[in-house]
């Protein structure tokens, strides 16, 4: 599987375009939400099933990185989708669609769909790394990496239910939540989907050209601390003297103690 990085690129591009074409008859762009999560575990799924084809075996590693990146996805784009489900378009698809006016097709396409294509292939590096070629037997930087990418599934996947639960309650409308792993954290599931990648890096560390890994956690940690993920969002609620007050007290990305007793009630 020399070409796995062509192949899953190829995967990416048809993939990206399908979802591109479904949000035009949809007139809803938002959809690219719900399609990332589900776009790594078709990746990892293609090659999974061409390895079957050619009656080639997994590694230890290799069935680990597969089964974390298809979790992850599965699970990330069930919450999405159920978050989302009967719910106009999302805020920032709809500013936009408005902002580049009759653009916005041609924009979207590029700026949206293409880009997180783009974005898609870079975090998924370790992931095909591992994928590419047979490396031993797990040792303790693989033990070291699955714990950490359990610390941020663990972060990730409660913080979003946490946060699902808060909005459920209709006297929450409008608020913002403050407690359980957000009394620590102002985005804390950014900071879990953060950490996997940190720990898939590490998995496939040893692998041959696995330094090269190290693209995919220093995207997806960028990209959610200086691009699409804190600045964005808290762009929606700034001004807000709610927030502004949960602000003054609570990390931004890493989990620590509230600088001082937050004045705002438990619960956005």
């Amino acid at each position: 599987m020399d070409n796995i990085f062509l192949v899953s690129a190829l995967i990416i591009f048809l993939y990206m375009n399908l979802v591109f074409i479904l949000s035009l008859i949809k007139k809803n762009a938002a959809i690219v939400d719900v399609a990332w999560g589900l776009g790594f575990v078709l990746v990892v799924a293609s090659h999974l099933a061409r390895k079957g084809l050619l009656h080639q075996t997994l590694d230890s590693r290799q069935l680990l990185v597969a089964v974390l990146v298809i979790i992850w996805g599965t699970r990330l784009s069930w919450h999405i989708y159920h978050r989302n489900k009967g719910k106009p378009e999302d805020y920032r698809y709809a500013n936009w669609r408005q902002k580049w006016g009759r653009s916005f097709v041609l924009r979207s396409y590029f700026q949206i769909f293409l880009l997180q294509g783009f974005f898609m292939f870079l975090i998924l590096t370790p992931s095909l790394l591992v994928l590419r070629s047979r490396s031993g037997r797990l040792n303790w930087l693989e033990i070291l990496g699955l714990l950490i990418w359990l610390a941020g599934f663990f972060f990730e996947a409660v913080a979003d239910f946490q946060l699902r639960r808060f909005k459920q309650n209709p006297e929450n409308r409008g608020r913002v939540i403050t407690s359980g792993l957000w009394k620590y954290s102002r985005h804390p599931n950014y900071f879990g989907e953060s950490v996997m990648w940190w720990g898939i890096f590490l998995i496939a560390l040893k692998t041959p050209g696995g330094w090269l890994g190290i693209i995919s956690p220093l995207t997806i940690t960028l990209l959610l601390t200086m691009v699409s993920g804190v600045p964005l969002l808290e762009k929606k609620y700034r001004g807000q003297p709610e927030f502004e007050a949960y602000r003054s007290v609570t990390s931004a990305f890493f989990p620590l103690p509230p600088r001082k007793k937050a004045r705002t009630q438990p619960g956005l």
